[in-house]
């Protein structure tokens, strides 16, 4: 009776302390949520409290209205035409390259694969410039090909995560294929690619976040307010010279984060699938 007891109050406990945690780490949002709907100078005056003092949703309705006549309609139109065709390059690219680490025997791959991944230990800043110039001499500038070109060339994280899953799929499937008349691309469509579904998806997710997220390369790259993100455009309620509508950038901060979120809890389960196989080894 003692021991279960013991058992019963150290889950007691285990649960008071991650839901602390939790709510500590939940605290940030909570905190942006309720200030998208406080008076722009109420934000930080009542910051150390979360229900406003007066129900402000016109910050919903200010902030849409965007800048210079451009209404955040344009801004959301553009993050998911440049995060849409950007998920679909990296993930199908990607695919197309673990496949053939995974499956594929030709000269130099053990090469090829370690200079891939040592591009995943290149930070951004290093290759940032050399980027920037080469782009430049294209005559990419101001465009979206910057962003979501170079997604088409594979994304080194997302292909070791599928070819980690494809090394879990049975040698023996491809070799029954072959019997059966199948080529190498018969393989890939109608083995591999319905069987590494979850890898896939993991890996459009991440590469939906990423680039809903991305702030530093539409700032570098895009030079028309009309092409901006919402990432971008966020940044256009701060202005040092005049007073800043938190309420209002507060509100497009709720409402920009509302797609991640949506995408996350439709396909969570895709990432636990894609990540927890993904490391195993038939």
């Amino acid at each position: 009776m003692d021991t279960k007891r013991k058992k019963f109050i150290k889950k007691i406990i285990q649960h008071v302390l991650m839901i602390i945690f939790t709510l500590i780490m939940l605290y940030p949002l909570a905190w942006m949520v309720m200030s998208s709907f406080k008076q722009s100078s109420d934000v930080f005056v009542d910051a150390h409290t979360l229900i406003p003092r007066e129900w402000a949703f016109h910050n919903f309705t200010e902030g849409w209205q965007g800048f210079g006549g451009i209404t955040f309609t344009t801004f959301f139109r553009n993050s998911f035409v440049i995060t849409i065709i950007a998920t679909i390059g990296s993930v199908i690219s990607s695919t197309f390259i673990a496949y053939g680490f995974a499956r594929i025997k030709f000269t130099g791959k053990k090469l090829w694969f370690v200079l891939m991944m040592l591009t995943l230990m290149l930070p951004y800043e290093m290759v940032m410039i050399p980027q920037y110039v080469m782009f430049s001499g294209f005559g990419w500038i101001d465009t979206y090909l910057p962003l979501i070109l170079p997604t088409f060339f594979g994304v080194p994280f997302f292909i070791f995560l599928i070819m980690q899953f494809i090394r879990t799929i049975p040698t023996e499937l491809d070799q029954a294929a072959k019997i059966d008349g199948c080529n190498t691309f018969s393989i890939f469509f109608r083995i591999i690619v319905p069987l590494v579904v979850p890898a896939m998806m993991t890996a459009a997710i991440f590469s939906f976040y990423w680039r809903w997220d991305d702030f530093m390369g539409p700032l570098i790259y895009l030079v028309t307010p009309e092409k901006y993100p919402v990432s971008l455009a966020l940044k256009l309620f701060s202005d040092p010279s005049a007073v800043t509508n938190w309420g209002a950038m507060f509100a497009m901060t709720t409402v920009s984060i509302a797609p991640v979120f949506i995408i996350f809890f439709i396909f969570q389960r895709y990432i636990v699938d894609g990540i927890s196989t993904s490391g195993l080894k038939s």
